[in-house]
């Protein structure tokens, strides 16, 4: 089978460090073009649209967007409109129903839809939900807390309206927990620290429960300095179990669990490739739709400025 023709959209931070080295490792694809304003990637070519891209080159089949999500609707519409497969990094939107319109569109026009959640494919989730699955889950704690001006130094999408502030990587949490929780979970309360300077917040402190009424605490901070914290713990009849280091560490009570050696973003590629194969799609909307929830019942706290000194 010949490889799939795909064209990337959107050469930052994230697609040089994770999308371009999964794509030249995975032989069920072939990078054949680039669109972004500002870079390309050596040796394809390169156009500043992905309108231009998919108009001069109608042999891609499918495309990467790892653009800001406030922009990544238009680009997705345009792809998919061209019978394109559409990979979708996360989140998938800046809304749900720019997403919900997508995957619409996907199934009438009979294209792969991938709303990919990089995190729930880190080395232990996996095992962090068969564990979660045989036991009788007490209450969890998610305390996921980094320095922004680390991660995303200079980047002003992230402050405006549609970039999500601390929720671009709180959403990986939530990506996790609702894929390692054997029930839903639903919002309860919310309160969310904007700075007087910005239009997204730059901490979140969430309360859940679900339909047991376990309590669920995730507690999201930007302003994190020296090691970064990305762990969630439950509290269970088989032990405490803590999932580390953005997923990719478990033990329960203290000792260490055997987990993959898999890779995220690789596996991301490698499903991606599956869902093509098989003519199915994979939009699962419940991590956004939690962040919707704290915008829509979270209490608003201003807090002094941030200035971003990276």
């Amino acid at each position: 089978m010949s490889p799939i023709n795909l064209a990337i959209v959107g050469v930052g931070k994230i697609a040089r460090d994770q999308h371009l080295p999964s794509i030249a490792s995975n032989p069920d694809f072939r990078l054949v073009a680039a669109a972004s304003r500002h870079g390309g990637v050596e040796g394809i070519p390169h156009y500043t649209t992905i309108e231009a891209m998919l108009e001069a080159m109608p042999s891609i089949d499918a495309v990467s967007l790892c653009m800001p999500p406030q922009f990544r609707y238009d680009a997705a519409r345009a792809a998919i409109s061209a019978n394109k497969h559409v990979f979708l990094e996360k989140p998938p939107g800046a809304t749900l129903s720019e997403v919900v319109d997508l995957e619409t569109l996907a199934t009438s026009k009979g294209s792969s839809l991938f709303a990919s959640w990089h995190s729930r494919y880190a080395a232990a989730v996996e095992a962090a939900r068969s564990f979660l699955a045989s036991v009788e889950i007490q209450s969890v704690h998610i305390v996921w807390k980094e320095d922004v001006r680390h991660w995303h130094p200079n980047q002003e999408w992230i402050w405006q309206a549609g970039g999500l502030g601390v929720f671009d990587p709180g959403i990986n949490a939530l990506s996790i927990l609702t894929h390692i929780l054997p029930s839903a979970a639903f919002l309860r309360s919310a309160k969310l620290e904007f700075p007087e300077n910005r239009q997204a917040p730059i901490a979140a402190d969430l309360h859940f429960t679900d339909a047991a009424n376990i309590n669920i605490r995730a507690e999201f901070d930007w302003r994190q300095t020296g090691e970064q914290t990305w762990d969630i713990k439950a509290n269970t009849s088989g032990g405490e179990m803590a999932l580390a280091r953005g997923g990719s560490a478990l033990s329960i009570d203290g000792a260490a669990i055997p987990v993959s050696s898999q890779e995220e973003y690789p596996a991301l590629y490698r499903r991606f490739a599956d869902l093509i194969a098989k003519g199915e799609s994979d939009v699962d909307l419940a991590p956004l739709r939690h962040v919707a929830d704290a915008f829509l019942l979270g209490e608003r706290i201003v807090v002094e400025p941030f200035y971003d000194r990276a």
